[in-house]
């Protein structure tokens, strides 16, 4: 598994616990950075920030073109693994498109559902789709933060291609 996946999951890990405790995200963030145990990558750390940045937007986005379901019906890891795909995909230009729906079709394959990955895989390449006619806000929290350590895009070659729609 490569250093990003790990911090997918790690990200998810996250949102998914603060989601549950009705805790803030960047509070529980800094809390679970701050125990190290397990310990939160830059990248993990980037992708709750940007998440919680454009929460509103993704979380509209998300809404509107998910067929048949409301996002509070949705499984709370099928929302959250959602919503790391959509800003990968929507906010984070070094992440390739097929990447970022790639890695979270396999997070919820291994995480979720029998049907939830052709769900996952299904509303991210409907934004994928749209992606070109959405006015997105790129505010600096959408730019990868300067934080020491190995560069950000070093292990993109390592990633996973997509999976095709089902």
């Amino acid at each position: 598994m490569s250093a990003r996946s790990k911090a997918r999951k790690r990200a998810l890990d996250i949102l998914y616990e603060a989601e549950m405790r009705r805790e803030p995200a960047l509070a529980l963030l800094a809390d679970r950075a701050a125990q190290a145990s397990p310990p939160v990558s830059p990248y993990a750390a980037e992708l709750v920030r940007g998440v919680q940045a454009h929460s509103e937007a993704i979380d509209e986005l998300l809404s509107a073109y998910s067929q048949g379901w409301v996002l509070d019906r949705m499984p709370a890891v099928d929302r959250n693994i959602l919503r790391i795909g959509a800003y990968e995909l929507l906010w984070r230009a070094d992440v390739p498109d097929p990447v970022a729906i790639s890695e979270a079709v396999v997070l919820a394959g291994d995480l979720s559902t029998d049907s939830s990955p052709a769900f996952v895989n299904g509303l991210l390449a409907r934004l994928l789709e749209i992606k070109p006619t959405l006015d997105l806000d790129p505010s600096p929290a959408a730019e990868p933060a300067a934080e020491p350590g190995p560069a950000a895009g070093s292990e993109l070659a390592a990633e996973a291609d997509p999976v095709p729609e089902a």
